[in-house]
């Protein structure tokens, strides 16, 4: 992690024009180590400290420990001294989801086959019909109720309850917000099945007939659900999420766990023109916006162009898709 740092290991200023890598490449670096020593050299998950027999000998991972979370610590510090932005994830938008959608839907990728031992998975076939059952209803609540993915994938069977049109999710997106109101869904028009929580809700709980425990489970080998009452990791969903951008060729490394996060609240604004107060009542985030919360969430230079600068005042830019919510169809919205 030298290679991030702005001084050497002699304590001694690097020069301003050596390259140094950001604040997010060290944490990749520190995970890496972690997972080094803790798996690979079975070192577990404990805090790097002095074993009980002393004697100076050390047990634990190093990579856990005081020094290092420390020094993590004031990498940070400097970085930002420094003027250094972290760069967000890159927001999902319904193009993206639409394309998604139609790709798992492809009967080779839907149909559910057969458990077979000893069948290995690689990055053309990566995941059944179960784990794109679980993917796409994952997709479409962390998307339209802009929660974190690990909130969507904590949530419980009785969290929500099950209505004859719709889904209303009890369930707190944030501890700082208490007295959130629950989400109300109703089933969307069939042009937006892409987006639509409760059809995807649908498919996912009809195959995988859950009715306790937490709703998005592991997926193990030869695309069956673990059995244990374990929710999935972020760490897991993240690699299928990804796996399934490649599937439909689109780059997934801008990409995070918070990229539905953000794409819903653009979605919410420019797409369905709800007012900022409605968006904060919704996602239940304050109204006071001396934070700028949602500004970060609407506005990232990260984000794919809505339309091209050339055509802010172009007379003959080609036209919009008419909207299916407003009726309009002019670009000035």
């Amino acid at each position: 992690m030298n290679s991030c740092n702005s001084i050497n290991l002699d304590g001694t200023q690097k020069p301003l024009s050596e390259e140094r890598g950001t604040y997010g490449h060290a944490q990749k670096m520190r995970a890496s180590m972690t997972y080094a020593f803790g798996r690979l050299q079975g070192l577990g998950n404990m805090w790097w400290h002095e074993s009980d027999v002393g004697g100076g000998v050390m047990v634990g991972n190093p990579s856990i420990s005081t020094e290092v979370s420390s020094f993590m610590c004031s990498l940070r510090r400097r970085k930002v001294k420094a003027g250094e932005v972290a760069t967000s994830a890159r927001a999902i938008t319904t193009d993206i989801l639409f394309k998604l959608y139609h790709h798992n839907h492809l009967d080779e990728n839907w149909a559910i086959q057969p458990y077979q031992p000893g069948e290995r998975l690689n990055s053309h076939r990566w995941g059944g019909g179960r784990a794109r059952r679980l993917l796409q209803a994952a997709y479409t609540i962390a998307f339209v109720c802009m929660l974190r993915f690990d909130e969507v994938l904590k949530i419980q069977a009785h969290d929500f309850g099950v209505f004859e049109k719709g889904v209303d999710f009890v369930f707190i997106s944030t501890n700082y917000h208490p007295d959130i109101k629950p989400f109300h869904l109703w089933a969307f028009p069939p042009h937006e099945a892409h987006i639509c929580p409760v059809r995807a809700l649908a498919a996912w709980l009809s195959e995988s007939r859950i009715k306790s425990g937490y709703v998005f489970r592991k997926i193990a080998s030869g695309d069956r659900i673990a059995e244990a009452n374990t929710p999935m990791t972020s760490e897991q969903f993240l690699e299928l999420f990804r796996n399934n951008l490649l599937d439909i060729g689109i780059d997934p490394a801008p990409y995070g766990t918070h990229s539905f996060r953000r794409g819903g609240c653009q979605y919410l604004h420019i797409e369905r023109h709800w007012a900022l107060r409605k968006i904060c009542e919704w996602g239940g985030w304050s109204a006071e916006f001396s934070n700028l919360t949602i500004v970060k969430y609407l506005i990232s230079s990260n984000d794919d162009p809505v339309e091209p600068r050339e055509h802010f005042f172009n007379p003959d830019r080609p036209p919009t898709v008419k909207c299916p919510h407003c009726g309009r169809c002019c670009p000035c919205g």
